[in-house]
């Protein structure tokens, strides 16, 4: 222990004078030496990405991390499929701002990923229960939840079981588990497992962005994720092994969808210019018309895995209101008077009203335009 305080003390110093903070040229006049700045040393030490924790809950051991001031407003983050809980650090690029707003990350990793140990019966209620467990040490009594791409599925069942636990909601390219299943429900766990074997076995691959895709600007960004990849599939000496994530497709193949009727939490959904997720809906004229929701089976919203950056949510989940930036705004369609929620996440069936949850669950259930 003392080696390593040591070590890490020398380090600081030679950050410091590397910096020019400190003056020990051999030779050099007193004159030179004053007119250096000061040495300035911390006396805490930075994180090197989200810091892990763990707590008893339910007879199973779970896997959190916790990232900002403890008294800053705490966000609910869930990463997409495969990910672990150290994801959140995937959101350094906009440090600066989650600083600024005083935001303050957790993210609770999921059945069979990094160090959370795989059980084949658990689900979403699992889940859930895990969540409120750390919300509950933390003495987070209500929280905004964000969640990408495959992390939608899981606050939406979040949200429908604990809506008094979500302040608002905020899916970025998020999966929605309404509609028709993916076409992959029909395999077995045998192909799925012979397809996602191959897929995970290089996190490079599983991770793999377009070269145009924007996170390709950011310094650092692919390097992050597949270091997660290869932490959510091999910490615990996994060796690569896909039950988990076939356990968890499987999970996003489960019909009917959370009822969010009741959800009184503004909601926002985000996309880029190339998201198939959630772009390009259009209006279903039969069970739309009224407001009333969708039965199962009439609507379909269908998913494309595509790499995207991570829109800056950090305004909107600190109750700044509508985000301007590139990649800002509430979902937007080809026809985007057919969408419940108008932009700046307004009802359109309610003049001057937030768009609740209810009204996100039929954006989110409605057919896809014709490409």
């Amino acid at each position: 222990m003392k080696k390593v305080s040591t070590a890490a003390v020398a380090l600081t110093l030679s950050v410091a004078a590397v910096a020019g903070g400190i003056g020990f040229t051999a030779g050099a006049s007193q004159a030179e030496a004053t007119k250096k700045p000061k040495p300035v040393v911390q006396d805490a030490f930075d994180p090197l990405g989200p810091p892990m924790h763990q707590l008893r809950h339910a007879g199973r051991t779970v896997h959190y991390s916790d990232t900002g001031e403890k008294g800053g407003t705490p966000v609910l983050f869930l990463g997409g499929t495969g990910t672990t809980a150290r994801v959140s650090g995937m959101t350094e690029f906009l440090r600066t701002t989650r600083q600024k707003l005083g935001l303050r990350l957790v993210s609770v990793e999921r059945n069979g990923f990094g160090d959370t140990e795989f059980d084949p019966g658990l689900g979403f209620a699992d889940y859930t229960s895990d969540v409120r467990a750390v919300l509950d040490k933390l003495g987070v009594r209500k929280a905004p939840v964000v969640a990408i791409s495959g992390g939608g599925p899981y606050a939406a069942h979040f949200a429908a079981a604990a809506p008094e636990r979500v302040s608002s909601l905020h899916l970025a390219a998020a999966l929605p588990p309404y509609g028709d299943k993916p076409s992959y429900c029909g395999k077995s766990d045998k192909e799925l497992k012979a397809y996602f074997r191959e897929q995970i076995r290089d996190p490079r691959k599983w991770w793999a962005f377009p070269e145009d895709s924007p996170v390709r600007r950011i310094p650092g960004f692919t390097d992050t994720a597949e270091e997660d990849g290869a932490r959510s599939y091999y910490l615990r000496g996994q060796l690569g092994d896909p039950s988990a994530q076939v356990h968890e497709q499987k999970l996003y193949c489960r019909r009917p969808g959370p009822d969010l009727s009741h959800v009184k939490a503004p909601a926002y959904v985000y996309t880029g210019t190339k998201d198939t997720a959630v772009r390009g809906v259009a209006r279903d004229p039969g069970p739309l018309e009224g407001g009333a929701a969708p039965k199962a089976g009439d609507a379909q919203l269908r998913r494309q895995r595509t790499r995207r950056a991570v829109p800056p949510l950090g305004p909107d989940t600190a109750g700044h209101g509508r985000l301007r930036g590139p990649y800002s705004g509430v979902h937007r369609s080809g026809n985007e008077e057919a969408h419940p929620c108008a932009p700046g996440g307004r009802s359109r069936a309610r003049p001057g009203a937030r768009c609740d949850a209810g009204e996100l669950r039929l954006a989110l259930s409605v057919r896809p335009a014709p490409r």
